[in-house]
């Protein structure tokens, strides 16, 4: 079974790290990264917190973008092209086909968190008086070997991507080290962000599976929307918007996943709060996050196993 998903996986990463729309999201987060330089030397101080909480923010809106994106389009893309009626057609379950088309996707989103917040990384690490050298002579020893693996692997070319990134985000949180709190503040959001895009992932896995694209992509949008304004609804004004409107808020939060749990405040990323250290605060946040996922994937597999696709 595990092979099997592993396939459907990595076939999953394959087409969605060649969409071109993922190509147009990831220039336009490398663009805003080389804005935040400007955006920091016009700050008139704590250009690194600049840095670090616009890189994150960004960071969020793209990943969850690119989260919906494919996640709306990649199972459609399959019965348009009707190469999924003769994977069906083998030893293949549907819920090993939904797992790794999930999968998929999430390592896609790795992959593009690593590379977008290597350079935040990076530019957070030459801001804070690190020799540029120290970072930019890595990057181009990792882009050229990058470019040899293209040439020699021409065959599993896209797959050199998922662990190059990986590496890349490593080599630039070392590389950001005198940044201090500001690099943990980077490295703690970028962990709650893969945790938030896996939750809206399987959400649009779960509407992917018996709606259109743009359905799925316009129900997705609104639970992430729902999902980050959850204090909001819990706590409307009952002078204001009535009884009614109050209960229904209240509902909805109840049943949307609280994915403000996912941009925590800024001072318990530095682990400025004293009974709440960050990274228990992150894995707190991820056994959440997975529990969630877990719930919405076996909805979407029993959905999808009532599908028919005649």
């Amino acid at each position: 079974m595990f092979g099997r998903i592993r396939a459907i996986a990595l076939n999953s990463y394959r087409e969605a790290v060649r969409a071109r729309i993922l190509f147009g999201l990831f220039g336009a987060a490398l663009v805003t990264t080389a804005l935040l330089i400007v955006m920091a030397q016009m700050a008139l101080r704590e250009p690194l917190r600049v840095v670090a909480d616009l890189g994150t923010a960004s960071m969020s809106v793209y990943a969850t973008l690119v989260s919906i994106v494919v996640g709306a389009t990649s199972l459609h893309r399959e019965l348009e092209l009707k190469t999924l009626f003769p994977i069906l057609t083998r030893e293949l379950r549907r819920h090993e086909y939904l797992l790794g088309k999930f999968f998929g996707i999430l390592a896609t989103l790795v992959v593009f968190i690593a590379i977008d917040g290597a350079s935040v990384l990076g530019v957070l690490g030459v801001m804070s008086g690190v020799n540029p050298v120290r970072v930019i002579a890595p990057t181009v020893i990792l882009v050229v070997l990058l470019a040899v693996g293209l040439v020699v692997k021409k065959h599993n070319r896209v797959y050199l991507a998922l662990p190059w990134s990986v590496v890349l985000y490593a080599v630039m949180a070392i590389a950001a080290g005198p940044a201090g709190g500001e690099r943990q503040l980077v490295l703690a959001q970028n962990a709650l962000t893969l945790a938030e895009v896996s939750v809206v992932t399987a959400f649009a896995m779960l509407f992917s599976s018996f709606s259109s694209p743009f359905l799925t992509g316009i129900f997705t949008l609104g639970m992430f929307v729902m999902g980050r304004s959850t204090d909001t609804l819990r706590n409307l004004p009952a002078k204001i918007v009535g009884e009614g409107p109050k209960a229904v808020g209240a509902v909805i939060a109840r049943i949307v996943p609280n994915l403000h749990l996912f941009v925590p405040p800024r001072p318990l990323l530095l682990g400025a709060v004293a009974d709440q250290p960050t990274w228990t605060f992150v894995a707190s946040a991820w056994g959440v996050a997975l529990c969630y996922t877990g719930v919405l994937l076996t909805v979407a597999i029993l959905v999808f196993r009532r599908r028919d696709f005649q």
